[in-house]
């Protein structure tokens, strides 16, 4: 078995004897996932995160919030490691991690079964003799609700239970186990050839104990699995794996029993070390929706667009000026926000944050996405027995927008800030009822056109003639002179082409003025009032953003250039946070971030197709 892109890290050579995940970049970890919930696993074999049985549940496995206490499981060599290196297993989520110490190598291979009900969740490791006979550890650190609940652990057949409320984990292994206060540890060796799993099960507490799945039987299913959806991707081209990959993590993020897709896996990723910009990203943005769609639809996974679609339908239904920027993965509507102060946060940044205050903001650009959403699945020919109820959402929403659509509003970054009037916002009105226009043209969508008409004309003359400063410069809010990354979407949503002066002049600025090292900021937070102290890092779909500008405008050396670079910084399994400190070189924000990959996927589209998302979402 060949493992390529060696990796290697002084600091892990005794992964054992660094009791503080903290030695781990964000980029150190690698997501494994059953399209439930989602596991980090880290370079040095230990899982640190892992939310149990959803993605927004409590997690089991905190360590990468806090300390081990706060739970992890680890297997890792007991003799310093001379090299770490890991892959995806073809196009899979199933990890192997190949360690290498001077008595030989062991390969860990981390994988989640796809579950047939959300009661019973599975995390497979198996612990595979390469070369040579090596002296191992396990370790595994049980707690539940974020790592502040030790569970009553007690024997079962071939492992431990353990129980805490409502939750169960059954763990199964041939391994020695042994409880080293509210630890278990087992020392052991592995030869070549030889093959030892491990079988952590969640369960509900009051069922009777699960019967578990055969590992062996498990591994070749799940990598089966992945492997016919990866089969799917219908392109070809120079950026295939990427494009792959990213796919592969955006079906990893979405919950299959509705569909949702959820920003990140992850809580509380500090967007700067040490810092208070930390938030709870696991959840479904509805500006996420025409980006995803196009990723997918574009890529030959019709099922999961129209999934996805269907999704947004039932998440927005109801009161058009109830609709919120997000939802819970099933389409929960409530997401309070509180701290968790028992955890000390990743490198030292609190608080840790669960739920997100910012589903309760007024972002009028939401509504721009929804109607173009609907609008593009339409144009894919993504339709369903519910397009009335489509139509009507969209008549609502629309009526709603036209009395709402030049009210301030905390903008397309979530500030907590004072709300004002943002450029961007008032451009994603615009994109409403220009798609509300063109629905009723070739879909029938019944409404008043001509008054429709009329608010483009209005909302257009009011953006170019507020939204623009002195330098011919698109500007973050009315009368600001403060450059925003978002506005670079204004030719990539058709609101003006790509050659007008104002766009490229804006382009060209925020290249000039908001990049750094090669990189786009979301806006200077130091110039920004957006309620929070200053300083974070460049925002990845941000530079994505800015190279679909650069290909519209036909210059494609440019564009190819910053999206190389985007390539670049992956981590060794093609994965992308939310965030880039282009200075210490490192990943910031929560991992890995679904807005980062669809970036990926639609400028390489953009970049390789003659009708790229970009274009297609600007003539349409």
């Amino acid at each position: 078995m060949t493992l390529p892109r060696p990796v290697v890290d002084a600091s892990l050579n005794n992964p054992i004897d660094h009791p503080s995940p903290q030695t781990l970049r964000i980029e150190d970890y690698a997501l494994i996932g059953n399209c439930r919930t989602a596991a980090l696993v880290g370079l040095n074999g230990s899982i640190d995160w892992l939310a149990l049985p959803r993605f927004d549940s409590p997690s089991c496995f905190s360590a990468l919030l806090g300390k081990a206490e706060n739970g992890r499981w680890i297997i890792a060599p007991q003799d310093p490691v001379l090299a770490t290196e890991r892959r995806y297993r073809g196009d899979t989520m199933i990890l192997e991690t190949r360690f290498r110490t001077a008595a030989g190598s062991v390969v860990v291979i981390d994988f989640m079964p796809k579950p047939a009900a959300d009661d019973m969740i599975e995390v497979i490791r198996l612990i595979r003799g390469e070369e040579g006979t090596v002296a191992m550890t396990m370790e595994a650190i049980f707690r539940f609700d974020y790592g502040s609940i030790v569970p009553w652990v007690r024997r079962a057949d071939n492992g431990i239970r353990a129980v805490a409320g409502p939750d169960a984990l059954l763990f199964q292994t041939s391994l020695p186990l042994e409880g080293r206060g509210p630890t278990t540890v087992a020392d052991f060796t592995i030869t070549a050839g030889q093959t030892i799993p491990c079988t952590l099960t969640w369960y509900r507490s009051h069922l009777p104990e699960p019967t578990v799945s055969d590992p062996m039987i498990a591994l070749a299913e799940t990598e089966k699995s992945w492997q016919d959806w990866a089969d799917q991707y219908e392109l070809q081209g120079e950026w295939r794996e990427p494009v792959l990959r990213s796919l592969l993590t955006l079906k990893a993020l979405t919950y299959k029993p509705s569909g949702g897709v959820v920003a990140a896996p992850t809580t509380s990723l500090p967007e700067s070390l040490g810092g208070v910009r930390n938030w709870d990203y696991r959840y479904c943005w509805l500006r996420d929706a025409t980006f995803t769609l196009y990723a997918l639809a574009l890529s030959g996974y019709r099922d999961e667009a129209k999934e996805w679609r269907e999704w947004l339908l039932r998440a927005v239904a109801g009161s058009p000026e109830e609709i919120q920027v997000m939802y819970g993965i099933r389409g929960e509507r409530r997401l309070p926000e509180f701290e968790l102060p028992w955890l000390d946060g990743y490198a030292g940044s609190k608080p840790v944050r669960i739920g997100n205050a910012a589903y309760t903001q007024r972002q009028t650009d939401i509504y721009g996405e929804i109607m173009d959403a609907f609008y593009s699945a339409q144009m894919a020919g993504i339709t369903t027995a519910d397009d009335d109820d489509v139509q009507r959402v969209q008549s609502k929403m629309l009526a709603f927008l036209e009395k709402s659509w030049n009210l301030n509003d905390s903008g397309i970054w979530e500030m907590r800030g004072p709300e004002r009037r943002h450029t961007h916002s008032a451009v994603m009105a615009w994109v409403a009822f220009d798609r509300a226009i063109k629905s009723a043209e070739k879909f029938g969508l019944e409404g008043p056109v001509d008054r429709w008409r009329e608010l483009c004309r209005t909302i257009h003359e009011e953006v170019c003639s507020k939204g623009v400063d002195e330098r011919g410069v698109f500007v973050q809010s009315y009368g600001s002179n403060a450059l925003d990354a978002a506005l670079l979407r204004i030719p990539l949503v058709g609101f003006l082409p790509a050659d007008d002066p104002r766009v490229v002049r804006t382009a060209e600025t925020i290249a000039k003025e908001l990049m750094v090292d090669g990189y786009v900021l979301r806006y200077r937070s130091e110039e920004t009032t957006d309620g929070l102290p200053p300083n974070e890092g460049t925002f990845l779909i941000c530079s994505f953003w800015l190279a679909d500008n650069f290909a519209l405008m036909g210059r494609e050396q440019e564009a190819r250039a910053i999206f190389e670079r985007l390539l670049a910084i992956r981590n060794d399994v093609g994965l992308l946070a939310e965030e880039y400190d282009p200075r210490g070189k490192r990943f910031l924000g929560n991992f890995p971030q679904a807005f980062s990959h669809i970036g990926l996927i639609n400028t390489a589209h953009n970049l390789s197709l003659l009708k790229g998302p970009a274009n297609r979402r600007s003539i349409q």
